[in-house]
């Protein structure tokens, strides 16, 4: 008898982790060059997984950090991008899925807040002021989401 293979839900979360300041952490991704830098990502573990959950997960997981300590501030931006699924990720999801959809989140840390990385998913991090960030992120909807964060970020100092 198989196993049933569990296909990834097209359904994720993107967390832009920040400080006051609005400088950006960003992880640059095992396996995928050297010139791959994102921020948090992350896809739905169940259907009925609270999208702030998945963000609150996927920010334990890939950084250490827990998004709901003290001093910390997770903000649902109410911001979805729907993008076409790359085909180096195509295998991940059920055959004919083409598209995710991707709901975005802020975290605003102290700027002393430790960096755990996951070594199976990041070799290494950066924080990078908001504008830096947004040219080094490889992908078009963490770029956008950098460059809004002077309007969106929580706490911030203008």
């Amino acid at each position: 008898m198989s196993e049933k293979r569990q296909y990834k839900i097209p359904e994720s979360v993107l967390v832009l982790i920040h400080t006051r300041a609005l400088d950006v952490l960003l992880l640059r991704r095992a396996r995928m060059g050297t010139t791959c830098w994102q921020s948090v990502t992350g896809s739905r573990k169940t259907r009925d997984e609270p999208l702030r959950q998945t963000a609150i997960r996927e920010v334990r997981e890939e950084t250490g950090m827990d998004a709901t300590a003290p001093g910390a501030c997770l903000s649902d931006w109410h911001m979805t991008n729907t993008f076409e699924i790359a085909r180096e990720w195509g295998g991940h999801f059920a055959p004919g899925t083409t598209h995710n959809e991707e709901h975005v989140f802020g975290l605003c840390v102290p700027a002393a807040t430790p960096v755990r990385l996951n070594a199976d998913e990041h070799l290494e991090w950066a924080w990078l002021p908001w504008q830096e960030a947004a040219e080094r992120c490889w992908s078009w909807t963490n770029a956008q989401a950098c460059r809004e964060l002077p309007a969106r970020a929580c706490g911030a100092v203008t």
